[in-house]
């Protein structure tokens, strides 16, 4: 067995677009993430990325409960002069790990990507992210180029 392969039965995940009605279990994924936040800061994020018809969050419930999401955001690409769908987040619960609902959530932002008529699909992760690195390596994605950031303070 691969060791990013499923451990364990694959859920029956429903996927679907996320709605505010979703906050308390969007907080929860996002802290678990390592971005804190509680339902009311998630209710707003989600009504940003709703309202926005560029971006999407996506769901995963397994056996009646919010267990994963996913974020896009597609934009214009100058130098391929075409849309890029970026993955902005993606988390699955601790509790439902190693069943493929990572796979699966990718799969449907790969789905989306191309339904949006985007060329390629990309993703960032934290350096110190080892284990995501190699999961995204064996779902098909290679290394891009380097990101640097530069933190802006309040102006």
């Amino acid at each position: 067995m691969a060791i990013f392969g499923p451990r364990g039965k694959l859920p029956d995940a429903d996927l679907r677009s996320a709605s505010r009605i979703d906050a308390d279990d969007v907080a929860a994924l996002l802290s678990e993430l390592g971005y804190p936040c509680d339902a009311q800061d998630a209710a707003q994020r989600i009504a940003a990325i709703v309202d926005n018809d560029r971006q999407a969050l996506v769901v995963a419930r397994c056996d009646g409960e919010v267990c994963g999401l996913i974020a896009l955001d597609f934009m214009y690409y100058l130098p391929l002069d075409t849309t890029t769908c970026r993955i902005t987040a993606l988390v699955v619960s601790t509790s439902a790990q190693g069943r493929g609902l990572g796979r699966q959530l990718l799969r449907e932002a790969e789905r989306r990507a191309r339904a949006a008529g985007a060329a390629r699909i990309e993703l960032t992760s934290g350096s110190q992210r080892a284990d995501a690195h190699a999961f995204y390596k064996a779902c098909g994605y290679s290394d891009g180029t380097l990101r640097f950031i530069k933190r802006l303070g309040d102006a």
